[in-house]
């Protein structure tokens, strides 16, 4: 699949530079440094501010909403395929579709929630317009999750909860993960593993997510 490549400051070589950035963050994994490289981020952000694509930091994408910084982005991308091989995944909080994007071209099947139907039309638009086929968009409470779904073998949370919701682990299957920021004034990273005898739930790295709310719009 051909993706565009973007001129100046949406150029290969700018998004090389990001790379180069990502691997000095620590992001080792290959396969998510490839498909960094190849997404064109540019695409995802309003025109005004895609000069700023390759930056790592968050971008507004509208409705109070941010499209995550790139290292954020792979590193968590990193922590839910570091186990072994991922077929399907489940992302709450689709968003522009950028983490989408990146999940489309990891794994066979992704599954994609978001609560704001405006954003859900606009990241399933921008996938489309990607070729990407192999995303499902629900316009859902990510809460609840997608259990006609599952089970899934890694669940990525793209907005913090305030808990873990019981409802994501039970859409695991055994030897799933999740990957999700919890807190409120303070945000840390979860990894949730499920065994075959119950969950392991492991604080990693600090960040900062927009909240993971209830109810859809």
């Amino acid at each position: 699949m051909s993706l565009p490549t973007g001129i100046g400051m949406t150029s290969d070589r700018t998004r090389a530079r990001m790379v180069d950035v990502l691997r000095r963050t620590g992001i080792r994994d290959e396969r998510v440094l490839a498909a960094m490289m190849e997404i064109p981020r540019h695409l995802f952000v309003e025109p005004g501010i895609a000069s700023r694509a390759y930056e790592d930091t968050p971008l507004p994408i509208g409705h109070g909403q941010t499209i995550s910084s790139p290292s954020v982005v792979a590193m968590m991308t990193q922590l839910l395929l570091e186990k072994g091989p991922v077929a399907k995944v489940l992302e709450i909080g689709t968003g522009c579709g950028y983490q989408a994007a990146i999940l489309a071209k990891l794994v066979k099947e992704v599954y994609t929630l978001e609560r704001l139907a405006p954003l859900m039309d606009k990241a399933r638009r921008n996938l489309r317009d990607l070729r990407f086929y192999n995303v499902r968009f629900k316009h859902a409470d990510g809460h609840k999750g997608y259990p006609e779904g599952g089970p899934y073998d890694g669940i990525l949370c793209a907005a913090t909860a305030s808990h873990v919701p019981a409802a994501l682990k039970e859409q695991l299957a055994v030897g799933g993960r999740l990957v999700i920021p919890v807190g409120t004034d303070e945000q840390w990273l979860h990894v949730v593993d499920r065994t075959a005898t119950g969950f392991t739930d492991e604080r990693r790295d600090a960040v900062r997510f927009v909240p993971l709310l209830p109810g859809i719009a």
